[in-house]
């Protein structure tokens, strides 16, 4: 059990290294990642690819062509300028709330009917073009964005997660896991939207960000 998680911990550490020093495309990192860690779990060579290949053939059979579709619908939006205009129109009815709010707020709500992956890439587009346009650096409508998506997903059903978590202990009241899931989604969302504002004032807007 120790080298198991032991295993895992250097896994994590190698994809955090990877993606952020060595500036290395995530789908080599997280195959190098696979295949290390199958040859250091002792697993035979010719078990370890099927099973690499079969992995990528479940996540691609049930999330690939949401996030295919999701950077279409997001690279139209970007090129046929209805991002701005959607841009400018969040702008003027949010005017009275920070934006890493409204942000933070969109994602929450869009989150729990839509795949959080996929509303992750159409709204960046929008993202970037708010981030512009309002001279707020990237990053913090960035970690404003994914946390108003990622912490409903992860918590708040009918995404797959909750529910699969709940599958497996047995819970039967799915209203009283969306009321707590919310709520503790609700703090987690908030608490990335003040950290977001508190980036906004921190930093300069730029290009880079």
């Amino acid at each position: 059990m120790t080298w198991t998680l032991t295993l895992l911990l250097i896994a994590v550490v190698w994809i955090i290294i990877g993606t952020t020093k060595l500036k290395l495309h995530p789908f080599f990192v997280l195959l190098y990642a696979a295949i290390g860690l199958g040859i250091l779990a002792d697993i035979p060579t010719n078990t370890l690819i099927p099973l690499i290949t079969k992995g990528f053939g479940k996540t691609f059979e049930s999330i690939g062509l949401l996030i295919v579709f999701g950077t279409l619908i997001g690279v139209y939006l970007e090129q046929s300028g209805a991002t701005q205009s959607i841009a400018q129109s969040l702008l003027k009815r949010l005017s009275k709330l920070p934006l890493p709010y409204a942000i933070s707020a969109i994602g929450y709500i869009v989150a729990i009917p839509v795949f959080c992956d996929s509303a992750f890439v159409i709204l960046s587009a929008l993202n970037k073009t708010l981030a512009q346009k309002s001279k707020t650096p990237r990053i913090a409508l960035t970690i404003a964005l994914s946390t108003g998506l990622f912490a409903p997903h992860v918590l708040v059903p009918p995404t797959p997660g909750p529910l699969a978590a709940a599958a497996q202990l047995e819970l039967q009241n799915l209203l009283l896991l969306i009321l707590f899931g919310g709520l503790v989604a609700f703090l987690l969302v908030l608490v990335g939207a003040i950290y977001a504002q508190y980036l906004a004032k921190k930093y300069k807007a730029t290009t880079s960000f």
